[in-house]
């Protein structure tokens, strides 16, 4: 008894040592007041990366995401002491542009929860610490602005013989893919098998009474406004036949999308939040693309256009970099001695 009660008072000893641990700085950055970034701050950072990159960070990355850590604090002080801030509404409509763009791959809103959950699965972040680092970022990016905008205005539009050129590398990789638009009637489940079966009966009796006819299917389709009709339907869009396509879709969806001819009516198809019935409306051969070429179907944007967006943005990332190197130099530099300190012995684990 006597082991088993000093066993215990072992274990606990050695969480409380390691609790203290992680409270201790593993830098502190003193610009306009003394902040610490403590190791248990840093140990989520480097956790949270080393998910995204599937593999154990060296001692050596570590220090390198400490260092950004440092850089990204010593230009929040900087923007506080100027008073740069970002507002509630800012950071909403940020948020509001993920959620649109998430409507259009799932052809609806998405719930707080689907949205909250893409959110964790794409940054590794809660919906608070995503909000919170809108909030950093947008403050860090004005504070930019503010202090280095004569840099940022020295970004020229790309000519239309830089285009050609860079069309000219491109050209063998601007490939259309195998592309159809397609009308669905979509018929959903909840999470109960009492919700499956009901909606596998309604879907059910709405293919025999498709019966693969496209006109049939047109007039079904039109009753899915009714009120308690038990299903959706409308124009779905475009689909690529491509690796994107088929991790949204999954694969038996696309099988069946690409098992049709412009016109013709699918089977039932189980998805993973309902059951489907397709139309295929168009169908699109693989194309190699030029300049005037529409790059995908559904929006407006040209070759010549798309490889001018990629261009601007480039030059708008290396002239970011520039600048942000140059203040961050200028919050280390003589001016500003001894703005941090890093204690390595503590991040030795």
């Amino acid at each position: 008894m006597k082991r088993l009660i000093f066993v215990f008072l072992l274990l606990l000893t050695a969480v409380f040592v390691y609790s203290q641990s992680d409270l201790q700085p593993a830098a502190t950055v003193n610009l306009t007041r003394t902040e610490a970034i403590t190791v248990r701050q840093l140990r989520t950072e480097v956790t949270r990366m080393e998910r995204s990159a599937n593999r154990v960070l060296t001692h050596e990355e570590r220090l390198q995401v400490l260092d950004v850590m440092i850089n990204e604090r010593l230009v929040l002080q900087a923007a506080e002491r100027d008073r740069v801030i970002v507002t509630d509404n800012e950071i909403n409509q940020q948020l509001q542009q993920y959620r649109n763009a998430m409507a259009q791959q799932l052809n609806r809103q998405p719930t707080d929860a689907e949205f909250a959950q893409a959110i964790e699965r794409e940054t590794g972040l809660d919906l608070n610490a995503f909000r919170e680092q809108l909030r950093r970022q947008g403050i860090a990016q004005k504070y930019l602005v503010s202090q280095k905008g004569e840099i940022l205005n020295t970004m020229r539009m790309p000519t239309e013989e830089e285009i050609q050129a860079e069309f000219s590398l491109l050209r063998g990789n601007l490939v259309r893919p195998e592309t159809v638009r397609f009308s669905m009637i979509m018929i959903p489940y909840g999470p109960d098998a009492a919700s499956r079966q009901r909606a596998r009966t309604l879907a059910d009796n709405l293919v025999r009474e498709i019966n693969n006819d496209p006109a049939k299917f047109d007039e079904v389709a039109s009753r899915s406004v009714a009120p308690n009709s038990g299903y959706q339907a409308g124009d779905a869009g475009y689909l690529p036949r491509n690796q994107q396509a088929r991790q949204i879709v999954g694969q038996p969806f696309m099988d069946a999308a690409f098992s049709l001819r412009q016109g013709q009516v699918s089977r039932l198809i189980e998805g993973q939040q309902g059951f489907q019935i397709i139309k295929i409306t168009e169908s699109y051969a693989v194309r190699n693309l030029e300049l005037n070429d529409i790059i995908q179907l559904g929006n407006r944007v040209t070759v010549r256009e798309y490889i001018g967006q990629a261009m601007l943005e480039q030059r708008q990332q290396a002239i970011i970099t520039r600048a942000s190197q140059e203040l961050v130099t200028e919050l280390r530099g003589p001016a500003n001695r001894r703005t941090f300190t890093i204690f390595e012995n503590n991040i030795r684990w």
